[in-house]
């Protein structure tokens, strides 16, 4: 009888991190210990604090252990598991004393505390490779609900009831998108979920395939009853392999089970599905380059109209929705759309999944309602900002989306007030940035990605994002004037309105609000030739405090150009040896200031 179940996380994060050694180790220990048929190890998804990874979980008593090695196993099997007492030292400790607290569970912590998983309900829970366990947290019984009780247009009204819009950037309602394919008839019709998370530090989706498979794979079925169509398709990148093996064992189980293919509970309703694996083009993120794809052409957008709702994948009617939207649909279809609108504000309904990273001390996944104010977010479930440092701004929606500034704090994280703002939600990543970072250094980052990856069918975005880099390169380099800043903003205006897709759109949207919100940076690096942060290595001017320096000479020995020679300084009472750094020959590596002990280096 089993008694006992150890949690392992198998999500990309702690698996990078070691997981699958630790739980070999767990099996090798519980083993030698004869605790085979007492104790269960399961290896779950994500369970989202990614930053204290490996995470192990024990149950029943929820005991949550970070940063475990495979050291520490045997001390785990042995003291909890055979003995009952737990390991305090391994136990997560999230109050910031250093007392001893016992036992805490996952649930105990300030992460947790303010967030509402509903797309992450089954992440870090169950097995994501037994289908059995998806079951029974009522996987498939949202499908087995509207092929046996719903028509296809009661299924429309529930999504659009609930007011949930696509997660993937754009916002457009769901309900509203099957709407406009289902009246069109078509030999063949297709539901497509785009897995094809390009933003840097977006991992949602990610986290959601390789933690809770099957419940993309049920929403896709309930939206191809719901629209007509039979087959679906997800679209995901190469780069996810964890996630890609899951899901095709997920595909293949629900097969075995009955719950793809053919009549399917016996209703008549046929419904399969394939994966399509992509080359990891940020351009296929949008919904026409993606199905393009998908028939085996390059990746580059389309026209619009039409849109795929009348002609998407293969000329065919055709629904697209992202990997978070799918998550929900289940849920909505089990509790209805009253308890889905119940949650958020007015405009914005449910919850959004965003992946924290940067200047933060929780990175990680976190879930929470929409209009929960980005104070929140950052200093109660992402643990504030470390080392002391100040929160400087936050960029939402990757290189298509912009920043929000320490001001704007308290704003209310919902569709309409980021885009009221210039920014955009985008698929949910959320970089924090602290004093330390350079606002026009940070625009120029995502401006180089976006650059790097235009599909370069349209002139506006093939061109204008180079000559937006070029600019911003001037400026960084301290070669730019007071009139660049008009230019950049004017070049802005035009990329936004000629381009042809979503991505050289919104392309722009990192400059705009830096340049709206941190003007003053700008004019910093063009009036005073200057990098308020010291980020900008072209205008950086590195200093030896002759008064701190001791005479050393780390800094002379570490420095790979000999731009820093010693030179003698009287001190008052005394004579010492010091250096001076050659502004001439400094190439601003920063090897000086690294290496120097005493402070005594300084870059402004």
């Amino acid at each position: 009888m089993i008694r006992a179940q150890v949690l392992i996380c198998g999500g990309t994060g702690c698996t990078s991190s070691g997981s699958n050694d630790i739980q070999h180790a767990f099996k090798e220990h519980i083993e030698a210990n004869g605790l085979s048929e007492e104790v269960k190890i399961v290896q779950t998804g994500c369970f989202g604090l990614c930053a204290l990874g490996p995470v192990v979980i024990i149950y029943p008593d929820g005991t949550f252990y970070s940063r475990v090695t495979t050291d520490d196993v045997k001390e785990i099997v042995e003291e909890h598991l055979l003995k009952g007492r737990v390991v305090e030292r391994l136990v997560y400790n999230d109050t910031g004393s250093e007392e001893v607290v016992g036992n805490v569970s996952l649930e105990d912590t300030a992460f947790y505390k303010s967030q509402n998983r509903v797309v992450l309900r089954n992440c870090g829970v169950i097995d994501p490779e037994n289908i059995e366990e998806y079951i029974a947290m009522d996987g498939y019984a949202a499908l087995g609900k509207v092929l046996t009780e719903m028509t296809p247009e009661d299924v429309i009204k529930v999504v659009t009831d609930s007011g949930l819009r696509g997660r993937g950037g754009g916002g457009f309602p769901t309900g509203r998108k099957w709407a406009l394919c289902a009246p069109n008839k078509a030999p063949q019709k297709y539901v497509v979920c785009n897995a094809d998370e390009g933003d840097p530090g977006a991992f949602m989706d990610r986290s959601v395939l390789e933690g809770d498979p099957h419940s993309v794979i049920e929403a896709m079925a309930i939206a191809g009853y719901a629209i007509g169509a039979t087959q679906g398709y997800v679209y995901v990148r190469a780069e996810y392999p964890i996630a890609v093996k899951r899901l095709q064992k997920a595909i293949d189980q629900a097969r075995e089970y009955g719950l793809l293919g053919k009549d399917i509970f016996g209703s008549g309703f046929d419904f399969d599905m394939h994966i399509r694996l992509g080359a990891g083009a940020f351009v296929c993120g949008e919904e026409t380059a993606l199905m393009t794809s998908i028939e085996g052409n390059r990746g580059e957008p389309r026209p619009r109209p039409p849109y795929p709702a009348v002609k998407g994948l293969y000329a065919s009617p055709t629904v697209e929705n992202n990997v978070e939207t799918f998550a929900n649909i289940p849920q909505i279809i089990l509790r209805g759309a009253e308890w889905f609108a119940s949650m958020g504000t007015e405009r914005s309904k449910g919850t959004k999944v965003f992946a924290l990273g940067g200047k933060i001390k929780h990175t990680g996944l976190v879930e929470i309602p929409m209009g929960t104010t980005l104070r929140k977010i950052i200093e109660e479930i992402g643990g504030g900002i470390p080392n002391g440092k100040k929160f400087k701004a936050a960029q939402t929606g990757g290189p298509s989306g912009g920043c929000i500034p320490a001001s704007l704090i308290d704003v209310e994280v919902d569709y309409d007030n980021l885009t009221a703002m210039g920014c955009m939600m985008g698929s949910g990543g959320l970089i924090v940035m602290d004093e330390d970072n350079c606002m026009v250094d940070m625009a120029k980052f995502f401006l180089e990605f976006t650059v790097d990856e235009s599909c370069g069918k349209c002139t506006p975005c093939r061109v204008g994002t180079k000559r937006l880099l070029e600019l911003l390169n001037k400026i960084t380099d301290g070669k730019g004037t007071i009139e660049d800043l008009d230019r950049l903003e004017e070049l802005c205006q035009y990329i936004k309105q000629n381009s042809l897709c979503g991505l050289g759109q919104t392309a722009p949207n990192p400059v705009l609000a830096t340049l709206k919100f941190f003007r003053d940076e700008y004019e910093a690096h063009v009036v005073d030739k200057k990098c308020p942060a010291g980020v900008c290595k072209n205008l950086l001017t590195f200093t030896i405090d002759k008064d701190k320096c001791i005479g050393c000479g780390m800094c002379a020995k570490n420095c790979p150009v000999n731009a820093i020679t010693r030179t003698d300084y009287i001190a008052p009472n005394h004579k010492l040896a010091s250096f001076e750094i050659n502004g001439n020959k400094c190439i601003k590596c920063g090897a000086c200031m690294a290496n120097c002990k005493f402070k005594a280096i300084s870059k402004q």
